[in-house]
């Protein structure tokens, strides 16, 4: 059974979100297993069962291909791709393909996009923020790359930090982001990363220089998702 601990935050307002509205999971989550949690909770959250609900955690090694992924993405053949243990599964997210792995904070934001967002662009941009902020917390400046979904750092050159890919189905939201804190990129270096032929990825250990708690980013970003939540 899945583990979590809820997060509440006031941020000094005299409002306060229900204390399971942002769960941080420990121990690193099979991605099917998340994926089950997140219909659950999207199903919950359609039938007014559930606040809006943010799941907080990092996957055990999986490759996920969105509906947008070519095979030119990511080979096409599986075994190849997986031969260091992880999992390969298709989803219906947006975007192409990606990896997650320990080491690299996933957000689940299962939330009612007309309280927050016009559409899903301005929604994207939303998390981009949510991004963005947390990375300032280590004095990393995230960046927006037009027609590039995600978060980005400039120096030395434009490398990719944190992915994002959203479905909106009935109203509610599913899937969300990734942020690379302190992990083994070389998966990356097997794939297209969100389909892109020249798209080098970063982590915010590779820009610090030093190892970054995982437990702290998720913190954080528990933080920053609350404080979006909170002001609307």
């Amino acid at each position: 059974m899945l583990q979590s601990t809820p997060v509440t935050v006031s941020n000094g307002s005299s409002r306060q979100i229900p204390g399971d509205a942002v769960r941080l999971f420990s121990a690193p989550v099979p991605y099917l297993t998340g994926w089950d949690l997140q219909c659950r909770l999207h199903e919950e959250r359609l039938l007014g069962l559930q606040p809006d609900t943010v799941l907080i955690l990092e996957h055990q090694p999986v490759y996920t291909l969105g509906r947008r992924t070519r095979l030119s993405d990511w080979g096409g053949n599986e075994e190849t791709l997986c031969q260091t243990g992880a999992e390969l599964h298709r989803v219906n997210r947006g975007g192409s393909v990606t990896f997650h792995g320990p080491g690299q904070v996933v957000a689940y934001p299962i939330l009612k996009i007309d309280r927050y967002a016009a559409g899903p662009k301005q929604l994207v941009r939303r998390f981009e923020e949510v991004v963005i902020r947390t990375l300032r917390y280590w004095d990393i400046t995230g960046c927006r790359l037009d027609g590039k979904p995600g978060v980005w750092v400039m120096t030395p050159v434009p490398q990719k930090i944190a992915f994002i890919g959203v479905r909106i189905q009935r109203g509610v939201t599913l899937h969300g982001l990734a942020l690379n804190v302190d992990l083994d990129l070389a998966p990356f270096h097997r794939i297209h990363p969100c389909g892109l032929t020249d798209c080098p990825v970063t982590s915010m250990a590779a820009q610090r220089h030093t190892s970054i708690s995982v437990d702290d980013v998720k913190q954080v970003l528990a933080q920053a998702f609350t404080e979006m939540i909170l002001s609307f």
